[in-house]
């Protein structure tokens, strides 16, 4: 299983297949106990894997997806320049206001803006941005903020499986199984309305009666100035331009054998250059050193180091074996494997972060490929996955990062999200999404 790695190159002589799955299990263990920084955790399992003889720098380097790192860092410096503008907030504040501030409305508003922003930038950027006005908001109103930021963490994860850039899983699955923006948008955004309505039906059912406010507090949701949140219109008119030809970009990108990282690269690149142009120099270089210190890094080095760690694992042929088991146990049933794949994905990444899990993922659907005719014949394979995975994330609070960050916000405000009692409400509503999802998946590609 494990012939393609000599084991004389390997430290102290071990078996290079246990030493590559020890790291992969010890790395995602400790980045789940969440008591230290997780991009440091995988490169250090990135030089575990080289340093113990698993990979070559050589194979280490060829094994890092340039593709999503280039579209992640690319997208992260366009939204850290739009942000400055403000027009995340004015969005949200004209969508509080444009239901009279009515608190169910409220909710459904604001949901309805992190859906669609999940899906156009990316869910943890939006919640980022969208949980603070949140906070304002309901604070305003007089209301519990649960379930505003509930219906958010939900909503940013059901937006953000409807397209590539949207969740951090479909970056990693379109680069590695070559999908565009254009195949992510037809096969996987028609349902992503579906899902969203029938979860915001059963989060009105958990939570809609109990939400009320009286007029005062609703007159002063109507007295906020959307106007005093757009901090620069010129550079708003430079984001809004750079947006529309990224996203244009995206969409036409197969047509032309351009990669998604391209464009995001060259669209930072460009805004970066518009929204300093005709200043000084020195004051393009602090510009552009405030911009880099925006993006998260810590997600960029993680990408990089979990590559890494999940090459060594694929080189020693323990993915291959993996992805025969997972064949023998649905009998080499190409029906029974899409589902089986949608539901482990969906409940794995309930219980650990979805993006490592993705991670090892890939390479096992790869591998089945002579198994169902060659890789055109996987796609559902890939839907399932990224279904499964990013409606997964759902299911609990450490299932995505954007559920941490909301979390993290909910606490500094006073109000913490148990961890329990956010499970309980959605894994329900998280089991609910992946039944319409397998639905969907069936009767469009496996009936």
């Amino acid at each position: 299983m494990h012939e393609a790695v000599a084991n004389h190159g390997v430290i102290f002589g071990l078996d290079p297949l246990w030493l590559a799955v020890s790291v992969l299990l010890l790395v995602y263990a400790v980045v789940m106990m969440e008591k230290f920084n997780r991009a440091v955790l995988s490169l250090l399992g990135a030089g575990m894997m080289i340093l113990g003889g698993v990979l070559t720098q050589q194979q280490a380097v060829a094994g890092v997806d340039f593709n999503t790192i280039g579209l992640l860092t690319g997208m992260m410096v366009i939204v850290a320049i739009s942000q400055k503008t403000g027009m995340f907030q004015y969005v949200a504040i004209r969508a509080a206001k444009a239901v009279k501030g009515k608190p169910w409305g409220v909710l459904v508003m604001l949901a309805t803006v992190t859906a669609i922003f999940s899906a156009f930038l990316d869910n943890v950027t939006t919640v980022l941005l969208i949980a603070p006005v949140t906070l304002l908001i309901t604070d305003a109103l007089g209301v519990r903020p649960y379930p505003y930021l509930f219906s958010q963490i939900l909503a940013s994860n059901i937006g953000g499986t409807a397209t590539l850039i949207g969740d951090p899983p479909n970056i990693m699955i379109g680069s590695a199984a070559h999908l565009s923006f254009y195949d992510f948008l037809v096969n996987l955004a028609p349902i992503i309305p579906v899902i969203f309505l029938v979860t915001i039906l059963m989060i009105w059912v958990i939570f809609g009666r109990d939400l009320k406010a009286n007029e005062e507090n609703r007159s002063l949701i109507m007295a906020f100035n959307e106007n005093e949140a757009i901090k620069n219109v010129g550079l708003l008119k430079k984001c809004l331009l750079v947006l529309v030809l990224v996203i244009s970009g995206f969409t036409v990108a197969h047509h032309f054998n351009l990669e998604p990282a391209s464009i995001a690269m060259v669209g930072a690149a460009l805004l970066l250059l518009l929204q300093t142009w005709g200043e000084p120099l020195k004051d393009k270089d602090h510009a552009f050193e405030e911009i880099m210190a925006e993006v998260e890094w810590t997600t960029i080095f993680f990408f990089v180091g979990l590559f890494i760690v999940v090459t060594g694992v694929e080189h020693t042929g323990a993915i291959t074996w993996l992805a025969d088991k997972t064949l023998a146990m649905t009998g080499g049933d190409f029906n029974a494997t899409v589902g089986a794949i949608l539901w482990i994905s969906a409940i794995a990444s309930a219980m650990i972060d979805n993006i490592p899990f993705v991670a090892t993922m890939i390479p096992m659907i790869h591998d089945m490929g002579p198994s169902f005719g060659g890789p055109d014949a996987l796609q559902p394979l890939w839907w399932a996955l990224a279904l499964g995975a990013c409606l997964g994330g759902n299911g609990s609070l450490i299932g995505a990062s954007a559920n941490l960050i909301v979390a993290g916000f909910a606490q500094r405000a006073g109000h913490p999200i148990a961890f329990l009692v956010f499970m309980k409400h959605a894994f329900v509503l998280m089991l609910v999404s992946v039944v319409m999802a397998h639905l969907y998946i069936y009767l469009r590609y496996l009936s």
